[in-house]
């Protein structure tokens, strides 16, 4: 997608981000950073009008944080035009509380629906985020939504707040950095490199599927911040209770433990909400199939697997994954899932990272069982087959602590899963 512009303030105006001084006049006074570690609060009170006049640095809005409750001041002066918080909403650092005209220009408002006009950008050079934490850089949903709509890495953008946040005004000069430097924007790995002058090449174009799954991948690794938990479970007795059923494989057997780990951990079969900074918890288990196909990974849904048993979701899985690589799923049958498993035991390899599947808030990982000595109770070294797993999540909506707990019990779900429980 060629970034430009035109589009990043198409986008501002269609996300109501724009910001600033405007032809009309009218500024947007935003929350400022809270110090302290603080980021958001609560409006407590608002203490001016629309239709008021007020000075810069005047009490404007009292907001309860954890800590303390507190005045914020203008950061201009003027006429409040619009006031755009209400009591009881939690805002967050940079986010536009109202917006004012300047009182000596007595400019009119612009008419409701007409598309405002931004000062000009300042270009501003890329870097490169350097993260310790492994977190994506600092950012607010808004700005990495609209970063991920103009396929603009934030990590190359420089942030100018505190802690190196980025806003959308520093997405704007990055933007017209790209377009005023076209020559120095070229990242070596992606420019054009005539590889054919060290040997025979084949060429391929992107399919749209590839294109797709490309354009989710990156969304996903932009805007969810999230850890990967790591385990085994001793699948010994399952996998010999698994022989005995003709043609059963692990995945219909992991899907029974893993909503059943869900039923204990809710907030693991979630979603957030940004818009309305809501965790919807769903009451259904909707489970995706990571599969691997000659055109791509494709994640069909198998629906209400809490209601089915083993044989009916060992059939359901077979059909829809024969239905998946004969490019015959239908959009609803990718629709709705609630948790992913991806299940590469049997192509190969050990533990490995899996990626959030958003709008879900975790995904399981499992590699391919391998015989290991183990040490067991009674201080005995037995080989016994071992599952890798890795469980990736959200950290936004989940705690390492909640992980853990979640991959413990699933590994009690695996090792103690029943020759019985395969009949249910």
């Amino acid at each position: 997608m060629q970034i430009t512009l035109a589009r990043l303030r198409i986008l501002e105006y269609q996300e109501g981000a724009i910001s600033g001084a405007t032809r009309d006049l009218r500024m947007d006074i935003k929350l400022p950073n809270l110090g302290e570690g603080a980021d958001s609060g609560t409006v407590v009170n608002i203490m001016v009008k629309e239709g008021d006049q007020i000075k810069k640095d005047q009490p404007i809005l009292e907001l309860e944080t954890e800590k303390a409750v507190g005045t914020i001041p203008a950061s201009a002066a003027g006429t409040v035009q619009k006031i755009r918080v209400k009591i009881g909403d939690k805002i967050s650092a940079g986010q536009v509380i109202m917006t004012v005209t300047d009182g000596g220009a007595g400019a009119p408002a612009p008419r409701e629906g007409t598309r405002p006009t931004t000062t000009p950008v300042t270009p501003v050079a890329g870097g490169e985020y350097q993260s310790k934490s492994g977190f994506p850089p600092p950012a607010s949903p808004s700005v990495r939504k609209m970063a991920a709509q103009l396929g603009v890495d934030l990590a190359r953008v420089k942030g100018s707040e505190h802690g190196g946040r980025i806003t959308i005004e520093d997405v704007r000069g990055y933007v017209a950095w790209l377009q005023a430097k076209p020559a120095e924007r070229i990242d070596p790995a992606q420019s054009a490199v005539n590889f054919a002058q060290w040997g025979p090449v084949q060429k391929k174009p992107l399919s749209s599927l590839r294109k797709t799954i490309a354009r989710r991948m990156g969304e996903s690794w932009s805007a969810v911040p999230r850890v990967t938990q790591f385990d085994e479970a001793d699948i010994t007795k399952l996998n010999e209770a698994r022989k005995k059923q003709a043609g059963l494989t692990l995945t219909p057997l992991a899907m029974k433990a893993v909503v059943a780990t869900l039923k204990k951990h809710p907030l693991f079969n979630a979603s957030l909400d940004e818009a309305s900074e809501e965790i919807v918890v769903k009451a259904y288990y909707h489970i995706g199939i990571a599969v691997d196909t000659e055109h791509g990974l494709m994640v069909p849904v198998i629906r209400d697997v809490d209601k089915k048993s083993v044989a009916q979701l060992a059939k359901e899985l077979d059909d829809l994954a024969g239905k998946t690589r004969d490019r015959k799923l239908t959009a609803d049958q990718m629709k709705g899932g609630t948790f992913t498993i991806s299940n590469q035991g049997g192509i190969g390899g050990g533990a490995f990272t899996p990626i959030v599947n958003v709008p879900e808030v975790a995904i399981l990982g499992m590699g391919r069982g391998a015989l290991k000595p183990v040490v067991t109770k009674d201080g005995k070294i037995e080989p016994r087959l071992m599952l890798p797993l890795a469980l990736s999540y959200d950290h936004r909506v989940i705690d390492g602590g909640s992980a853990a707990r979640f991959i413990v019990d699933l590994v009690k779900a695996l090792e103690n899963f029943s020759e019985a429980d395969m009949k249910n």
